[in-house]
């Protein structure tokens, strides 16, 4: 494996614990196709802006009951939200300074362990061999996550940091933009040239198997479309327009659900054959399943490149 120092040291980019919120007509540093990770439990929405987990790579916070990590690699585009509970424990998360295939290496300050953020396990310390649990975080633009919950709360700038938060940290001495250009800027076990190595997609993950998902296959509104990964039935629904992609297990108990698209009335994405509703989370919000929530697997977006060399070979829907 390839693991490398990425520069700043243990700390050297600070992760944010109790971070300020503010209201939307707050959030004037945002941009309306600038994107976030957003988060909803409960009544609760919240949005974590790329510009300021750039410059931090880990939110520590909590909504409602759940203890969450924000983790994000700017290297590789991937964000994904950690239970902070380690062996019933509440931890929080900090920045490695260590890479390996040029992804975030966070540590938890509970245990001291490391984790790999794109294998989703602990691979030094106490914990090593340990899974980390996740939670269905939706990335997409400031607009379209204020569509889907114009209550929502996001991240201040207002962080104690000294950070340019309208600025990206990741330009080259050429001025090429990391999140655009094709460039690296650490080595990587395998190059996978299929996709064009900055292109975002959808990968999800069962038990070590890897499928990729391309925006461009839910174009025209939102799409639902059904799939298979490693025995698990899937649905997943997306809109390139709106710039959202999601995952879930299409199993629910009991149930034989057949789920169709719903278009412009977001966050509700798709109605079934029983008359339920179901939200971007995956959450019936009306009809006889109200409440219910879909099982969800492990699915995030991450740059094509990071998806291929993280799971070799892995294979890229309708392709």
């Amino acid at each position: 494996g390839r693991v490398f120092d990425g520069g700043p040291g243990l700390d050297g980019i600070p992760a944010m614990t109790n971070p300020r919120f503010i209201g939307p007509e707050e959030a004037t540093f945002l941009g309306p196709n600038d994107l976030v990770i957003g988060f909803k439990n409960g009544n609760t929405a919240k949005a974590y802006p790329h510009r300021i987990l750039d410059w931090h790579e880990i939110i520590n916070d909590e909504i409602e009951d759940v203890k969450l990590a924000v983790t994000y690699c700017p290297l590789t585009g991937t964000a994904i939200g950690w239970e902070r509970m380690i062996d019933g424990e509440i931890s929080t998360f900090g920045v490695s300074g260590l890479l390996f295939n040029t992804n975030l290496i966070p540590y938890d300050r509970k245990t001291q362990s490391a984790w790999s953020q794109m294998l989703l396990e602990s691979v030094n310390g106490p914990q090593i061999g340990n899974e980390a649990m996740t939670y269905q975080m939706v990335e997409t633009t400031w607009a379209t996550w204020k569509e889907m919950y114009p209550n929502t709360t996001v991240v201040s700038t207002n962080t104690g940091f000294n950070r340019n938060y309208r600025s990206f940290p990741y330009i080259n001495t050429l001025g090429q933009d990391y999140r655009q250009d094709p460039f690296l800027l650490f080595p990587i076990d395998k190059d996978d040239e299929r996709l064009p190595r900055k292109e975002r997609v959808l990968g999800v993950l069962i038990d070590g198997v890897s499928k990729a998902y391309r925006f461009e296959d839910f174009q025209g509104g939102t799409t639902v479309v059904e799939d298979n990964l490693n025995g698990t039935p899937l649905i997943i629904v997306g809109n390139k327009e709106k710039n959202f992609l999601v995952a879930y297990n299409h199993t629910l108990s009991g149930a034989d659900l057949t789920f169709s698209a719903v278009q412009g009335q977001l966050p509700v994405v798709m109605q079934d054959n029983e008359g339920n509703q179901w939200d971007v989370f995956g959450v019936a919000v009306s009809g006889p399943r109200e409440g219910q929530k879909l099982q969800e697997v492990v699915n995030y977006i991450g740059y094509w490149f990071a998806w291929g060399t993280f799971y070799q070979d892995l294979e890229i829907f309708g392709e």
